[in-house]
Order: C-alpha cells, then structure tokens, then sequence
C-alpha cells in the first residue's frame, strides 16, 4: 500500500517530530516514527502501476493553488491500540483536494482503505499509534494537554510515500504551483 499525503513544512514537521520524541521519552511509544515525515494522508491505495499515479497525481497538483488548513485540539482514534492524533480542519480547498485525489487514482486503483472515502475521511496528523494502550490513553493525554494544537499549515505538495523496510518514506514529491520541491 502506497500513502497519498501532503507533507508538513520543515517548521511544523520539527514541532511534530518533538512531540513525538517526547512520547517515546516518557512513554515509551514510538511506532509512528515507522514514518518519519508527519503529514496528512488523503488516501492508502494499492495501484496498478506506479507512474500512473505519478502522472495523475502531477497533474492534480499543477491544478491545485497552494492553501491553509488549520489544527485544534486532540483526537484518539479508539481500540485495543489507541492512535492519537491532531484533526486537521476541513475546508472546502481542503475537501476539493481529497475528492480530485480520489476521482484521479480510482481508475488506478487495486484496493483503497475504507477510512479514505468522503465519509468516513478524517484529515489528521498522527502523534502515536500501534504501540499505545488504553491504560497509556490517559497519561499521554494528560502529558499533551499541557500544550496548544493550534496550527496554520500550508498545503503546498501531494507526496507518496511507500513502505521501505520498517519505514514509510517519500516516493514522489509533487509541489503545487508556485512551491519549490522539497528536498
């Protein structure tokens, strides 16, 4: 399974990336750093063939003007693995965006996952997942709730990142008009 995702700008990527250190230090927990670069996924997908997407998701982002999104708050996503995360308010750039995703990559796909659908999608950045527990919810949420979640992102890159060993890194990278690729 491949993510389509926007990455976080380096600024907000290092706040995230604290964070998370900051829970493996106390807590313990450190699965997410499976990937490396927060982000907001769109969608996981298996494709048919990968330059395809490559060409779709080109052309989605060379039509897509950059845009803001803002944060608020904590999110726990429950279960016998808890995932913690940060919601990313949903905006009509933002829901525009998710739906061109989806309209271009479904003749591609093989399978997606049901929490990418229109429904169900709930933008996020993720701060802990797989290696919580319900008896670690409380604790960690105490630990972060001594902190504000409020961010201003900028929406400026479609990015894939595919599965490599234990890690999820960067496939692709496509910068929305105006936007240098990140490095």
């Amino acid at each position: 399974m491949l993510a389509i995702t926007s990455l976080l700008s380096p600024h907000y990527a290092a706040r995230i990336n604290r964070i998370i250190q900051s829970l493996e230090t106390r807590f313990g927990i450190d699965d997410v750093q499976a990937t490396p670069e927060p982000h907001i996924t769109y969608q996981l997908a298996g494709v048919r063939k990968l330059s395809s997407l490559h060409a779709v998701l080109r052309e989605v982002a060379d039509s897509t003007q950059p845009f803001e999104v803002h944060t608020t708050g904590l999110g726990v996503f429950p279960g016998p693995t808890p995932t913690i995360y940060i919601p990313v308010l949903r905006t009509n750039a933002l829901n525009q965006l998710h739906q061109c995703i989806l309209a271009a990559t479904a003749p591609l796909c093989l399978r997606t996952d049901k929490f990418s659908g229109p429904d169900c999608w709930l933008p996020h950045i993720s701060l802990a997942l797989h290696d919580t527990t319900p008896e670690l919810l409380g604790p960690v949420m105490q630990y972060l709730n001594q902190q504000t979640f409020n961010l201003r992102l900028t929406i400026d890159n479609l990015t894939i990142l595919r599965k490599h060993g234990d890690l999820y890194l960067r496939e692709a990278v496509f910068a929305l008009p105006g936007v240098q690729e990140p490095v």
